[in-house]
């Protein structure tokens, strides 16, 4: 961790408090104007004006040459650890067919064959390119092995990304990705409850269990079995939910206390509702609508139910091979209908609250982590505006330059 005085900032702009935020809050953001942030020890110490910026810091100082800079983005749901590709599947959708999530088993089949060693080397330039577009903490999902081995495989995987790579890394269970074909759907999900999820908290390897509770996988009742399950061993819930139809996973969610409902495409009024009463956060997928060409999910009327509302690539070889959370918060406002302010902090804050880490990343507020972009930008509101360009100069993560434009 640490220390290092970024001057000359353009536009310092940040989300406050400590999330998630809910409503107009979304929109409060901080912006100052030619600004400073002072690091120390990895944890932000000061931000204000220049005026009132250290003399004779002792650390690392860095010239923002009057950019733009806000906290590191926060990518709260992805597929990260895979093998193999699907891009005959994703030429057939665009030749009109549906997609109806079958192409997982395509995944897990080439997933099962790979080594561990072999997963962690094909998931490093992944987290190297979210890197360069910005993002500091990301949620990796197991899924892609269903079977007890495959998965432990994966989030062990996972944890010596962790261990590698300069982002904070956030992992999660989901053995209840799809039934795999080598075992009956009641003795898969017997082996998910009595074997996987214990064996996953005695060694630590995940911090939530989620579930695809949706049409053709997981049905209510045995997304709630795993669940519970799950919370009995101290994961917590997590919920792909009712993305491919409405089946009540939403309403689901909030009923066990789900951290938050991912998806949403077709939530209901009831559920809409249910979780702005459980305060859980909806991880909204656009990039996924927009690959699978479905209809997007309804962002304006979860926000104006007081419901925090985040925002993700759902990273993944089949509805959603993207990597660039920038292009995504692009589609939050083309497709989504939010504003910038809303977008940066569904990817910051609301984002680091999804993952049950807004007491220490997702603004740039004294206490919580040195984690920042400089974006080669003069007005913050590009960020938005400028397709197929990430738009990155310098990322820090604890007060540490860990990444720089050519």
């Amino acid at each position: 961790m640490g220390d290092l005085l970024v001057v000359n900032i353009g536009e310092l702009v940040t989300p406050r408090g400590s999330g998630p935020l809910r409503g107009p809050a979304m929109s409060e953001l901080s912006c100052i104007r030619d600004a400073f942030v002072e690091v120390r020890g990895g944890k932000v110490a000061a931000v204000g004006p220049t005026e009132k910026a250290p003399r004779d810091f002792p650390g690392e100082v860095l010239d923002a040459g009057g950019r733009v800079v806000t906290p590191g983005l926060v990518d709260p749901h992805t597929h990260l650890v895979f093998a193999g590709s699907r891009v005959e599947e994703y030429l057939r959708r665009a030749r009109g067919e549906r997609y109806t999530g079958g192409g997982i088993l395509v995944t897990t089949e080439a997933t099962r064959k790979a080594t561990e060693d072999e997963l962690v080397e094909l998931a490093l330039p992944r987290l190297k390119k979210m890197l360069r577009c910005g993002v500091t903490t990301v949620e990796a999902k197991s899924g892609y092995g269903l079977a007890p081995e495959a998965e432990l495989a994966i989030l062990r995987a996972i944890k010596r990304l962790g261990e590698t790579v300069p982002q904070r890394i956030v992992p999660t269970f989901l053995g209840a990705h799809a039934f795999p074909p080598d075992c009956g759907r009641e003795e898969y999900i017997d082996l998910i409850v009595e074997e996987m999820i214990p064996r996953v908290a005695q060694e630590g390897l995940a911090r939530f269990c989620d579930v695809f509770c949706d049409k053709g996988f997981y049905t209510v009742d045995e997304a709630r079995r795993i669940l519970e399950a799950g919370k009995h061993h101290g994961l917590v819930p997590k919920l792909h939910a009712d993305e491919l139809a409405h089946v009540g996973a939403t309403e689901l969610a909030a009923e066990v206390g789900a951290i938050s409902a991912d998806h949403l495409l077709h939530v209901s009024d009831a559920g809409i509702e249910a979780m702005a009463e459980a305060g859980t956060v909806a991880v909204l997928l656009p990039g996924t609508a927009f690959v699978i060409d479905e209809p997007y999910p309804p962002a304006r009327k979860l926000i104006e139910a007081g419901v925090p509302v985040a925002i993700s690539t759902d990273f993944n070889p089949g509805s959603s091979p993207v990597l660039s959370l920038p292009f995504v918060m692009r589609l939050g406002i083309l497709k989504l209908k939010l504003t910038p302010e809303e977008v940066l902090c569904a990817a910051t804050l609301n984002a680091a609250a999804a993952v049950g880490l807004a007491g220490e990343v997702g603004n740039l507020e004294p206490g919580k982590a040195g984690d920042l972009v400089i974006w080669d930008l003069k007005d913050w509101r590009e960020l938005f505006y400028w397709f197929g360009d990430d738009m990155a100069s310098r990322v820090v993560i604890g007060g540490e330059v860990v990444w720089a434009s050519p």
